[in-house]
Order: C-alpha cells, then structure tokens, then sequence
C-alpha cells in the first residue's frame, strides 16, 4: 500500500508539473535517440567538448532572452549585436592593437549601452519591443557590414582565443596518461554542490509546509542530475578537460538561476510580465525593470558574440545572421510563455542543448540543412502546443 501510494504521488506530481520536466525529459530521450542512430559518435568525448563550444553562445544568449520573454518582451537584434560587438572587438584587437584587457570591458560595455538604448524606446516611450528590436536587428548588421567594410578581420591574439577555444588546465599531476583529474574534481564538487542546495531549499520549503514534492522523486531526480554532472565531466577528462566557455556558462546559469528564484529582482520581472498593470500598482518600477532586462541582454549579446568571434578566429559579415532564431526557440521550448511571466533559467538551458543536439545529431546522422530547418520548425511548433496545452488544461 505504501509504494502504490508513493507511485501515486509521483504520478500526479508529475502531472501537475509537466511543464517543468517536460523538455528535461525530451532532452534525454533525443540523446538517447541519437546516440543509438550515431553509433555512439554522440557522446564521444571529442563530440561532446565540440557540442559546448557550437552552443556556448546561443545559451549563454538564452539566459538573457528568458528575461525578457518572462518580462512580456522580444528581442529580434540580438544576432546582429553579437555580430556587430564581433567586428568591433577585431578592430579594435586586430587592427588598431589594442590590449585584450581593455577591448572586452569596452565590447561589453558597448552591448550594455545598445541593450539600454534600445530598452529606453521600450520601456518609456512605449514602442512595441518587436518593432524597435527589429529596427535594431536592421541598424546593427547594416553596422557590422559597414565596420569590417564587407570583408573578414582576424585572427585575433592566442589569448583571445583563449575564451572560447581554451580549456581547464590540470592542476593535478598523478601520471595518467590523457586524463584531467581536475576536470572531474570540479564535475564531482559541482554535482554535489546542487544536491546539497535542494537539500536546503526543501528543508526550507518543509519547514514552513511548502514542498509538495515526494521523498522519491526528489532523491531520483537529483540523483540523476549528480550523474549525469559526473559522468559528462568523467567523459571530459579523457579528452582535454572543461573548455573555458563551459565553465562561463555554469557560472552565468547558477548567476541567472539565484537572480530568478532568491532576489526581490527577479520576482518583479515575474511580476511584470504576469501582469503589468497589477505589478505597476503593486509599486514595481515597471518602466526601470524593462529597462534593465534590455540593458541585461545587450551584455548577455556582447559576450556571445566576443565568444563566437574568439571560436572562429576571426570577425564576419554574416556573423550573428540567425542567432535571434535559435535563442528565442530555445527559450520557448524549454518552457517560457508567449505571454510573459512564465519560464525558468534552467528550462532555456534545456531547451537551447535540446537545439544544439538536434543539430548535431542531424548532422552526424546525414540530414540535410533543409531537413534539419523543418524539424527545427516542427519541434519549436509543437512546444509552443504543449505549452497553450498545459495553460487551457488548467484554466
């Protein structure tokens, strides 16, 4: 009776938060899929190292979009910022020599203040995100064209390149061969670092007769999460290590997670895009909170594009041509309504390796661009169903 019982209450737990492991659910089984029709290529440490660095990027550009999104907003201009904010950093690290340390802090600047500028119009004068931030995506890349002059700039210096193309090195030293200790210390500190934070945070939830979570499920899903951490970086360290933009990422999502969950901030940006009208009276600064999740995103796009000029070497015209696509499916897949106030850091992560390794695996597999456009469409469609689904069920 006991265990029926337990069964139960993991069954309709989960059914009342299918949103949230929905897509956490579907990343696994799309990786189990493609690493049966790859023969196992999909997992390859090699593959895998190049699986972070082709998303580095578009992940790191999702934890901004979820703001936004949750904020009730649109950025069509961040493809075309990260690309402009590419061909700055080369001219100014390539052509006029400036110093690595002084051109990421002005690139990134630069992303705050177009992020600003565009959230301005936005948030104070009212103009509908989807027009001012596709004005934008139109003035940045006609910008990109115009500061590289039509043509490729690079390469950047080695310890540019460092950002996104650099790795962990190994601070231990006990003879095995193609072996990063370090990597899997800090894979191993990592998982068990999440384990003993859910620990807390339902202790706390228990405490005041908030967790309606059951005992099983939390010790088997947190379980697997420890896992899955350890056995990645296990894999990891049989190549070359944690490249440096995984470590960024890590750190940029644990950032974005505390900011979204523990701080009056992120409330707010909840606040706001459930209903603005309500947060407004409320006394939420909705004008200055719509303001900073723009200003937010301009510096989330600088950095995407300094880290995917860096892999490349080299700045491009065509740079950046697209990214705001994947972003934005990735945010909506991993879980975030189209009308705000919905979503959460970790489900755009999801959401965004979800792309990523469809993408890979297509490619591995043999499938065409074309094919590959047309299940990406299919697959952003039927989440967004799932999600208009969910909402009507439980009107």
């Amino acid at each position: 009776m006991a265990n029926q019982t337990s069964t139960a209450s993991i069954g309709s737990y989960m059914k009342t938060h299918l949103r949230e492991y929905g897509m956490l659910l579907a990343l696994v089984v799309i990786m189990v899929f493609f690493q049966y029709m790859t023969e196992g290529t999909l997992m390859r440490p090699v593959n895998l190292t190049n699986l972070f660095l082709q998303n580095s990027y578009i992940i790191i550009m999702a934890l901004g979009m979820l703001l936004v999104i949750v904020a009730g907003h649109i950025d069509l201009s961040v493809g075309s910022v990260s690309g402009f904010i590419g061909a700055l950093a080369a001219i100014m690290m390539v052509q006029w020599e400036m110093s690595i340390y002084i051109a990421v802090p002005i690139c990134l600047l630069a992303g705050t203040i177009i992020g600003a500028a565009q959230g301005y119009w936005i948030a104070y004068w009212r103009i509908p995100s989807f027009i001012v931030t596709l004005a934008g995506m139109l003035v940045f890349r006609g910008l990109t064209l115009w500061l590289l002059e039509g043509q490729s700039v690079g390469p950047f210096p080695k310890t540019f390149q460092l950002l996104s193309t650099g790795f962990v090195k190994d601070i231990f030293d006990f003879g095995f061969e193609r072996f990063n200790m370090t990597a899997l210390l800090i894979g191993t500190s990592g998982a068990a670092t999440i384990v003993a934070l859910a620990a807390r945070n339902r202790a706390r939830q228990a405490k005041f007769g908030m967790n309606d979570e059951p005992f099983a499920f939390f010790l088997a899903k947190n379980g697997l999460i420890a896992f899955a951490i350890i056995y990645i970086t296990f894999l990891l360290a049989t190549y070359r290590g944690l490249p440096n933009v995984l470590i960024t990422m890590a750190v940029l999502t644990s950032i974005y997670t505390f900011i979204t969950n523990s701080t009056t901030v992120g409330r707010r940006i909840y606040a706001l895009g459930g209903n603005e009208k309500a947060a407004q009276l409320s006394g939420i600064k909705t004008k200055r909170l719509t303001f900073l999740t723009f200003a937010n995103m301009g510096m989330l796009a600088a950095l995407a594009g300094l880290i995917f000029a860096a892999r490349l070497n080299t700045a491009t015209p065509k740079a950046g041509v697209a990214f705001e696509l994947d972003v934005i499916a990735a945010v909506f897949i991993g879980g975030a309504s189209m009308s705000g106030g919905v979503g959460k850091i970790i489900g755009a992560v999801v959401g965004a390796f979800i792309m990523g390794v469809m993408n890979n695996g297509m490619s591995i597999v043999g499938v065409g661009i074309d094919w590959q456009q047309v299940i990406k469409g299919l697959v952003l469609l039927a989440a967004v169903i799932f999600d208009v689904y969910n909402k009507n069920k439980s009107n």
